[in-house]
């Protein structure tokens, strides 16, 4: 039993061995660094959005809190008019603002947190990105210096070989 399963891995190795020089590695890191640069394009341009997002949020949170302002100055000038009827109604809409403006404040906030976790994600990209463009550059580097000794260092020749060339030059060197 256990010379059948040192036999399975022994060929599995050999066959994953097949695929990885099958797959051309420099190809297959080629397009994880293409797919590493539109995930890290795709989450900056919702960095962005997120951004603007928060932006508006804030410029809502202001006219708001604007209004909450002029509606208790409103509600002032009632008051010392003694019109309730007006300050209920008054009463009734600084409220509702005061809601809206609580909403829009965790809005802000949970916008924030996914900010801040965007962007520590995306710095953590941007290295990985890094380190697999050197690995890709050091692949390329590495097939480009493979190819030029290709040319450089010679086969292994036999010495039978070498006999049977010298005996030709020999012979072709007496017939001229």
């Amino acid at each position: 039993m256990a010379l059948i399963t040192r036999l399975t891995r022994l060929f599995e190795a050999d066959f994953h061995a097949v695929l990885d020089r099958i797959e051309e590695p420099e190809l297959q890191l080629k397009q994880a660094v293409r797919e590493m640069r539109l995930a890290l394009d795709q989450d900056r341009q919702r960095s962005k959005l997120l951004q603007h997002e928060a932006a508006q949020l804030d410029k809502a949170a202001a006219e708001s809190s604007a209004a909450v302002d002029t509606l208790d100055h409103e509600l002032d000038i009632c008051l010392q008019a003694k019109k309730d009827d007006l300050a209920r109604d008054l009463v009734r809409r600084k409220l509702a603002l005061e809601k809206h403006l609580q909403a829009v404040q965790r809005q802000t906030e949970a916008i924030a947190a996914q900010r801040r976790d965007l962007d520590a994600g995306i710095d953590e990209q941007a290295q990985q990105l890094s380190a697999m463009q050197q690995k890709l550059e050091l692949l390329a580097s590495e097939r480009s210096a493979t190819a030029g000794n290709a040319f450089t260092t010679s086969p292994a020749i036999r010495s039978e070989e070498v006999e049977i060339a010298l005996l030709r030059e020999k012979q072709r060197r007496a017939k001229s």
